[in-house]
């Protein structure tokens, strides 16, 4: 049998059993004249490379290698940090609040404390364990103290019970000027916490330190007097506002800073009822009103009651000496050069002949006219010189009380009206500016620092609400024969017949003061009626200021009335005017 033989009978076999060889099938599909390449036919799929296994295996033992070495990490090498966390997350930090220090008045008298059944409440966390104290700040219900101590803002929670502000915050008057002093540093409490949010221990690990009392130079009595009688009057003569001030004349101490209307400072910080919190609302509509405190932030035309340190600056100057009289007619004329009608600046009445200190006890306009601008053969300080001595006397500046909010005045000059009214100075804004008028402004506090320096001979006193032993003052080194002649028209303006301070008598007490009238607007319907002094005369010991804010003008009650029933009141309750 040959070999051409054997492999046909081969191939004859395997046909029988319907077996095709693979090379058949190459051999029958290139013979294909056409067939479907998109149905695959006449293609042959090749085996995935071991390539793709290789990088497969890589990318996976990257990860795996990065997830080792991150539980590396947490375990091993920041294996504190993350129990720290994990400590946090098992004990909660609960705050201990400090006891904020009371405040009292110069004799003792507590005017804000606190009340240790304060607010209580406790949170879903602890289920109803733990009930958290925060005290309540209490003040004193005496009339006159809002405006003076302000209130503060309770510490403060989410909704999940995590205090997100843990202090108290002072924001107004002595709560807030003092807060670093009052306020104490608070304490923690460490309570550990199951899964189940239960409590299962609970330890203080730092105990708080409470807020340092401090004591106010102030007077209860006084304060409340002084209010009360600024309210009266304001009610009797529909003053829209008042303020008065009294300050030791030798160490800047205040017995008694009070400006109505105020605010109710309980009823700030404890609001709880819908009456409360809408009386609040309402008060915030106007600001201005109720929790502006006209005694250190509150800006008044003076009117009158700057004659004293004019006077004192036309006698430093040569202008004029105090024996000297000048004819006070009613009206101060200034004839018109050219065909318009002549200037007239009115005296408020006719005085007739006055020296410098029958000038200031009557307050003789004409008088301050001629002193401040000239007149005739009389020469004048002029604008700079006013501007030199009022700025001597700490107007147009702050006092620097130790309360928050301090406004300061304006004495008018040429360059300030030219920037406010691109206007130049003419002789007659000297003439108003001379008796406080025109764009004159001062805060009360301001003033009576002023009129302390007059009284303690020359002294500029730092008002001070803090009770201490040190005194702050800068010597203006003032000619005391001088000084002295201002003085004794401040007496005689109480004492004097034609004294325009009489009301300021008081049995009793010796009183030095200075009235003051200042009109308001184009129209002059409304004024504002002041009163300034020191007392006793002789040996002063206390200075005052009191401002009655915008009745009209045909009103007859002024600020006077005021203080007159406050001296009373400490004539008979205290030994301040012994």
């Amino acid at each position: 049998m040959n070999v051409f033989h054997l492999l046909s009978t081969r191939r004859a076999k395997q046909a029988a059993s319907h077996e095709i060889d693979p090379e058949d099938v190459f051999l029958d599909s290139q013979n294909l004249s056409d067939f479907n390449l998109d149905q695959m036919e006449g293609q042959l799929e090749k085996p995935i490379s071991k390539n793709v296994f290789y990088v497969a295996l890589f990318c996976s033992f990257v990860i795996l290698a990065s997830f080792s070495y991150r539980l590396f990490a947490m375990q091993v090498i920041n294996a504190e940090e993350y129990k720290e966390k994990a400590d946090t997350n098992h004990l909660k930090k609960i705050p201990l609040f400090a006891l904020r220090g009371t405040i009292s008045d110069r004799n003792g008298e507590v005017l804000a404390w606190n009340s240790l059944y304060g607010e209580g409440t406790t949170t879903d966390m602890e289920n109803n364990k733990r009930k958290d104290e925060i005290p309540k700040r209490v003040y004193t219900e005496t009339k006159g103290f809002s405006n003076l101590l302000g209130y503060v803002s309770y510490p403060k929670r989410d909704q999940s019970g995590v205090f997100w502000q843990e202090e108290y915050i002072g924001k107004d008057g002595i709560e807030k000027q003092y807060q670093r002093e009052l306020a104490g540093i608070s304490g923690e409490r460490i309570i550990e916490v199951t899964a189940l949010r239960e409590v299962e221990a609970a330890n203080v690990v730092v105990y708080p330190t409470h807020g340092e009392n401090i004591t106010l130079s102030i007077d209860k009595g006084v304060q409340a007097k002084l209010y009360e009688s600024i309210e009266s009057l304001a009610h009797k003569a529909s003053f829209v506002g008042g303020a008065g001030v009294i300050m030791d004349v030798h160490t800047g101490e205040i017995l008694a800073l009070a400006s109505y209307p105020e605010y109710d400072n309980n009823v700030m910080t404890n609001a709880a009822t819908k009456e409360e919190k809408k009386s609040i609302a309402d008060d915030l509509l106007d600001k201005r009103r109720k929790f502006l405190n006209r005694a250190v932030s509150g800006l008044f035309t003076p009117g009158s009651t700057v004659k004293p340190f004019f006077a004192y600056a036309a006698l430093a100057e040569g202008v004029i000496t105090p024996e000297k009289n000048i004819f006070s007619s009613g009206q101060l004329v200034i004839k018109n050069k050219y065909d318009g009608p002549d200037t007239v600046f009115k005296d408020w009445k006719a005085h007739g002949y006055v020296d410098m200190r029958h000038a200031i006890a009557a307050s003789s306009d004409e008088y301050f006219y001629q002193i401040g601008g000239g007149y005739k053969d009389q020469p004048g300080l002029g604008i700079v010189r006013l501007k030199k001595y009022g700025e001597l006397f700490g107007f147009g500046t702050t006092t620097g009380i130790d309360f928050p909010a301090e406004e300061h005045g304006l004495v008018p000059s040429p360059e300030w009206k030219k920037k406010v009214f691109d206007e130049d100075w003419l002789l007659g804004n000297t003439y108003h500016s001379s008796i406080g008028q025109y764009g004159f402004q001062l805060t009360p506090l301001e003033l009576v620092r002023g009129v302390a320096a007059l009284a303690n001979g020359g002294n500029l006193v730092t008002p001070h609400l803090l009770k201490r032993l040190t005194v702050e003052s800068e010597p203006l080194n003032l000619d005391q024969k001088k000084l002295r002649v201002i003085q004794e028209g401040m007496r005689l303006a109480v004492s004097g017949e034609t004294g325009s301070a009489k009301t300021l008598r008081v049995e009793g007490v010796d009183v030095s003061g200075k009235s003051g009238t200042a009109e308001l607007g184009v129209s002059k319907a409304y004024v504002n009626s002041w009163m300034s002094g020191y007392f006793p005369s002789d040996k002063p010991k206390y200075a005052f200021v009191v401002i009655m804010e915008k009745a009209k003008r045909a009103n007859t009650f002024g600020a006077g009335l005021v203080m007159k029933d406050t001296l009373e009141w400490m004539r008979d309750n205290t030994d301040y005017t012994k």
